[in-house]
């Protein structure tokens, strides 16, 4: 008589460990094996022979964000969702339904794994985001909003709903003022935030947040945003979801400098997944220029 065969261990059953894993790391504790998943100093966590292909392949988009440690150096991951032809939203601002319903249940879980979700202030102002895990288990990150000129509006969810910590960055010298506007314990001033060119230094504010314990940082949106912590070399991993639509003249998603030749743009490792009628492209930015040009494609 054959020994009875068990079935894959499912998607529900990794997504928990994956939760305990991040909680562990918040809580300053080394990585520990799990069932069915061992911990190695060398490779981060590993997957035994047990899974289901669909959780393996979660596996293997997360496994970035689970490989962090409590005392690692800030890690960023940033994500974009955008038209066929590159437009993140409509010219007047709308980005509702870009990406189905598989990219969005992706964007909440990135949110359980992370320290904390940023987003600048055109995104906080234009889409009035709550930025929690409300689509999936797991707990909310500190939500923080990038904004140097106090234009989003006190009123806004992030600042009113009390659904997770929250802080507003701006510049130390009108720390005073955005605590006026929001509360103290929601305002993070960094010294000379902005330079005289009003860039945000991403490196200045990414030191103030490790000072705060956060240190695994994804960074949803927008464009300008995402494009800042590119053009300042401050991004490990970016995931660019591309929808099956086509947005006449609207915002674009990435911009970054335009006088470079063909031989000159990053070609970075990627992988490929297909997320219900989208596609997500996973980009390891920071591998090395040997790795150039290579791609895997996960179905």
């Amino acid at each position: 008589m054959k020994p009875e065969t068990l079935p894959p261990l499912d998607v529900e059953t990794l997504w928990r460990l994956c939760l305990h894993v991040v909680r562990q790391r918040r809580l300053g504790k080394a990585p520990q094996d799990g069932p069915a998943l061992t911990w190695e100093a060398s490779q981060g966590f590993t997957l035994g022979d047990e899974w289901s292909a669909e959780a393996g392949e979660l596996f293997s988009l997360v496994k970035p964000l689970l490989d962090r440690t409590h005392g690692s150096a800030p890690w960023v991951l940033g994500q974009l969702g955008q038209s066929l032809n590159g437009c993140i939203a409509t010219r007047g601002g709308d980005a509702n339904y870009i990406n189905g319903a598989e990219v969005l249940l992706h964007l909440h879980r990135l949110r359980a794994l992370s320290d904390a979700v940023i987003v600048g202030a055109a995104t906080a102002a234009l889409d009035n985001p709550q930025l929690t895990t409300r689509r999936v288990e797991g707990d909310n990150p500190v939500r923080v909003v990038i904004d140097p000129s106090l234009r989003v509006p006190p009123s806004s969810k992030v600042f009113s709903d009390h659904a997770a910590p929250t802080l507003l960055v701006c510049d130390a010298e009108r720390e005073a003022e955005a605590a006026d506007r929001v509360g103290a314990d929601q305002v993070l001033g960094v010294p000379r935030l902005t330079g005289s060119d009003g860039i945000v230094d991403v490196r200045a504010m990414q030191a103030a947040l490790a000072g705060r314990g956060l240190r695994v940082l994804f960074v949803e949106g927008g464009g300008v945003t995402v494009s800042h912590f590119m053009r300042q070399g401050c991004m490990d991993r970016l995931h660019l979801s591309i929808a099956p639509v086509v947005i006449g003249d609207g915002r674009p998603g990435l911009s970054l400098p335009q006088d470079l030749s063909m031989g000159d743009c990053a070609r970075p490792p990627c992988r490929l997944y297909r997320m219900g009628g989208d596609v997500l492209w996973d980009l390891d930015l920071r591998a090395s220029a040997a790795s150039d040009g290579m791609a895997s494609t996960s179905t």
